[in-house]
């Protein structure tokens, strides 16, 4: 566990591209509002775009990550493309 309260190991990344950390002991689960977290940024937002269409070839936009509400919608939203 790093002095920042971030477990080096808990990534949310694609190869070797980390897109976000989780806070140890952070539960995320289909009905997380992920915009409500504290790691949530437009950067991220970015990262999971870059995300989605590398590894599943599809298009998301900003606009459609938006209107998402929980990481539910999220998935549905790239399992609906």
């Amino acid at each position: 566990r790093e002095a920042d309260g971030y477990d080096p190991v808990v990534h949310i990344c694609s190869s070797s591209e980390v897109y976000g950390r989780a806070k140890v002991g952070e539960k995320l689960n289909e009905d997380t509002k992920f915009h409500e977290l504290d790691e949530w940024s437009s950067l991220v937002a970015m990262g999971v775009i870059a995300f989605v269409r590398t590894r599943y070839n599809k298009t998301v936009t900003g606009k459609e990550i938006r209107g998402c509400e929980t990481v539910k919608d999220l998935f549905n939203l790239v399992d609906s493309k």
